[in-house]
């Protein structure tokens, strides 16, 4: 049968990381859970495959050519007429996210290794950005880590465009706590607007710890506090329902739009505990 191209978060199929890769497959798998993740979809590794030489890109990673790598995918197109079918369902700006299929594992987290675009705005604009993000996979630091990890000739790879939140606030959550290893707390970073920031690190934001019910038990606070204890609670019961969906620790990316419903961006294993 033939692999599909290009799958909605909605198809059982996409939530098989080989065709969708680690974030794509977590979104869709939070998704047939009737988990709050916005909507949208995936181009998956077959379509890069269909796009691209294989053997070529191989060859080329091999000899540690990666310009010439890059030259290969450059050349690539989506699949459009399935991009444009799909994506004409989604309402407003989009993010566009590579999801590599070797990615967050519990033995190897890619996180920060490939591209995130976000905000994007036509359907012209998304097709490039996903080549972007196919190039993505062969930038130097890329395929360095690959092969630290020992999956140079790996060229598998996965976009996931997805319908933005208009976000009030956002950040990241950790179902324990990494750095002190204490699985009775929650670690919680909370900022005003995009969360993006506080993942890149160019905001510094609120850092809250929590108990397993979402109770604040230490924070250190920019201004004004971003998270009420509401929040926090509707967090910590999120990350619990994660951490049993996944069956191990979890770092979420998270938002809270303007009519304060929270939504789930991105949950992947915590590879350090």
């Amino acid at each position: 049968m033939t692999e599909p191209l290009v799958l909605p978060f909605t198809d059982p199929r996409a939530r098989e990381v080989a065709l969708s890769g680690g974030k794509g497959a977590s979104l869709a798998t939070m998704t047939s859970e009737g988990l709050p993740v916005p909507p949208g979809f995936i181009i998956t590794s077959a379509a890069f495959s269909a796009a691209v030489d294989e053997d070529a890109l191989r060859e080329r990673a091999r000899a540690k050519d990666m310009a010439g790598a890059r030259s290969i995918v450059a050349a690539a197109r989506p699949p459009v007429e399935l991009v444009t079918e799909q994506y004409n369902d989604l309402t407003g700006l989009v993010a566009v996210r590579s999801s590599a299929c070797a990615e967050d594992s519990e033995g190897a987290s890619y996180a920060g290794q490939q591209e995130t675009f976000l905000n994007v705005d036509g359907l012209d604009t998304v097709l490039d950005k996903v080549v972007e993000c196919w190039l993505s996979f062969f930038t130097d630091r890329a395929v360095f880590y690959r092969e630290e990890k020992g999956s140079l000739e790996d060229v598998a790879m996965a976009v996931v465009v997805q319908q933005m939140v208009d976000s009030k606030k956002s950040g990241v959550m950790f179902t324990v706590d990494p750095v002190h290893q204490r699985k009775d707390r929650m670690v919680v970073e909370a900022a005003l607007g995009l969360g993006e920031n506080v993942v890149n690190g160019e905001m510094t934001p609120d850092h809250y710890v929590l108990d397993r019910k979402g109770t604040i038990k230490r924070s250190k606070i920019v201004s004004e506090p971003v998270l009420g204890p509401e929040e926090s609670a509707e967090l910590a019961a999120m990350g619990q329902q994660l951490e049993n969906l996944h069956g191990c620790p979890q770092d979420i990316e998270w938002a809270i739009d303007d009519n304060g419903v929270l939504f789930l961006l991105q949950s992947r294993p915590i590879t350090t505990v």
